[in-house]
């Protein structure tokens, strides 16, 4: 008979337990943001730069190297674990920055699976200056053409939203965010307070497969609010020209940015969410 400290120990630990070396080893992409306005590491570059609306040429983009440390600065020991990005002012002609996505995303024709993690501290009906902030959004066009992304809407109190909207074709018509049947997962009057960190996941699979048989999930503090599922939903980028935009309208504290090459399970999405600074402790 096995003793009773042995029962109870399989009752309270979980049968498919999170390894941590395995989730680091899926890491594409990762900004501690404890002490530099970069990431740490990943397979492509890993400064920051920032997309501009051209001044004369409608639809037409600037890139220039660097970010404004204006608006973006690192406030040391204030993240969840160590410095965090803290994002105080929105900037001119719509401007945006990013990580490019070559290299530190495992984007693939044929089918390709992901997860980003993030950690956000605001409160997106005090703090917020546009009528839309993106604090994740992974595109080459834009959100609702070839667009990852989890949003603040502007209603009131405004709504956070996890849009996963399929590029595209030259002959198409865009899908409306209103449109109820849009590719997204609403959470309505989201109630965030400045002081409050929240963990947020987008976990997508199947990918640019050609068949009905994508998902992509939203994670709030470990739980599944969503699915967006059984469609075909082609990102179809130009991965030379597709960033992941970090903190777009954002206003507040944005910590620990992951990317990875696959999804991750329950079990890692909580081990994340319970050891926020694992993905530091990775070995070079």
């Amino acid at each position: 008979m096995k003793p009773l400290s042995f029962a109870i120990a399989m009752l309270t630990t979980p049968l498919f337990a999170a390894e941590p070396e395995e989730i680091r080893k899926a890491v594409t992409l990762y900004a501690s943001f404890d002490a530099e306005l970069r990431a740490d590491r990943g397979g492509g570059e890993l400064a920051l730069k920032t997309r501009f609306n051209h001044e004369s040429q409608k639809g037409e983009f600037v890139v220039e190297k660097g970010i404004s440390e204006k608006a973006f600065h690192i406030a040391k020991g204030k993240g969840v674990s160590g410095g965090a990005l803290d994002a105080t002012d929105v900037l001119p002609r719509n401007g945006r920055i990013f990580f490019p996505a070559k290299g530190n995303i495992s984007f693939k024709k044929g089918g390709w699976g992901g997860a980003v993690s993030v950690w956000c501290n605001t409160d997106p009906n005090t703090l917020l200056k546009t009528k839309f902030c993106d604090p994740i959004q992974i595109t080459q066009k834009g959100a609702n053409n070839g667009g990852l992304w989890f949003d603040f809407n502007d209603a009131k109190p405004r709504d956070l939203r996890h849009g996963a909207f399929p590029a595209v074709p030259p002959d198409g018509k865009p899908i409306g965010e209103d449109d109820p049947k849009a590719p997204m997962v609403r959470v309505p009057g989201i109630d965030w307070k400045v002081g409050d960190w929240h963990h947020i996941v987008l976990n997508w699979s199947n990918f640019d497969t050609g068949k009905a048989d994508a998902v992509s999930a939203l994670y709030i503090d470990g739980k599944l609010i969503g699915e967006v599922k059984d469609r075909a939903i082609a990102m179809d980028w130009d991965i030379e020209k597709a960033g992941i935009y970090v903190a777009v309208g954002y206003i507040g504290l944005l910590d620990e940015l992951a990317v990875f090459n696959r999804t991750l399970t329950l079990a890692e999405i909580h081990a994340l969410q319970k050891q926020p600074g694992m993905l530091g402790k990775a070995k070079n």
